[in-house]
């Protein structure tokens, strides 16, 4: 008899195969577990999966706890508030959501204070969207050298999203623009830091292959590896 437990964790695994055959090799995949019950990122895990993502500080933390950092790489991609900067670079590798300078500068402060030096992505806004935030382009041609040169974080590239609404071909068009930034930025970095800013996050669940054809090296997918999100407390 296959219990419920089984067939989430077969589900799971499933879901994980179809999505690796389809994947390029050097493309991450980042589960995004937010909202998902430890169990769900637990049988993930077992099925191989060692990179997860989390937007919510408080309901990731005990996550963490209870899988660990030695073999998992966890990656937050929640708006981040000034005032949760300590915990999250306490608790995670990679931050995939900055979106100003003053950001920056508090991680890279705060890092050096905690003996942590994360990887950061600069979110980018490339289209109008009232939901998301992100720097404009100019101000990343603006004020990249200067912030590479911040101790205590590596800058490693960009991350998008596209906003809802966007026909395919306008997604398509959305991420060969984020691409093609990501390019002329790294043309204005010493040699180090250039090819260290090799990293692209974006792509979704419902777009992600459209990400990889522009160059995306990090697809973030919630639902299709857990599906739809049960309803739990998040406090």
């Amino acid at each position: 008899m296959v219990t419920s437990e089984q067939d989430g964790a077969e589900t799971i695994s499933a879901r994980l195969a179809a999505i690796h055959a389809r994947l390029p090799a050097g493309v991450t995949l980042l589960a995004v577990s937010k909202a998902q019950p430890l169990e769900a990122l637990q049988r993930a895990y077992g099925a191989g999966q060692d990179c997860f993502a989390e937007s919510r500080l408080q309901e990731a933390l005990p996550k963490i706890a209870a899988m660990g950092r030695e073999r998992i790489s966890w990656h937050f991609i929640g708006r981040l508030q000034s005032n949760k900067v300590r915990p999250v670079v306490k608790a995670f590798d990679w931050i995939h959501s900055i979106d100003s300078a003053a950001l920056l500068e508090r991680i890279s402060r705060i890092a050096a204070e905690e003996g942590r030096c994360p990887e950061v992505l600069l979110q980018v806004k490339l289209r109008k969207d009232p939901a998301k935030g992100g720097f404009a382009p100019d101000l990343l041609h603006a004020g990249l050298s200067a912030w590479a040169r911040l101790p205590h974080l590596h800058l490693r590239g960009l991350m998008t999203m596209a906003p809802q609404g966007l026909t395919a071909q306008q997604r398509q068009a959305l991420f060969g623009d984020c691409a093609t930034l990501a390019r002329a930025l790294r043309q204005l970095l010493p040699a180090t830091e250039a090819s260290r800013f090799d990293q692209l996050s974006m792509g979704m669940s419902g777009d992600w292959p459209d990400a990889v054809r522009a160059g995306s090296t990090v697809i973030r997918i919630g639902t299709g590896i857990f599906g739809r999100r049960p309803l739990i407390s998040c406090t």
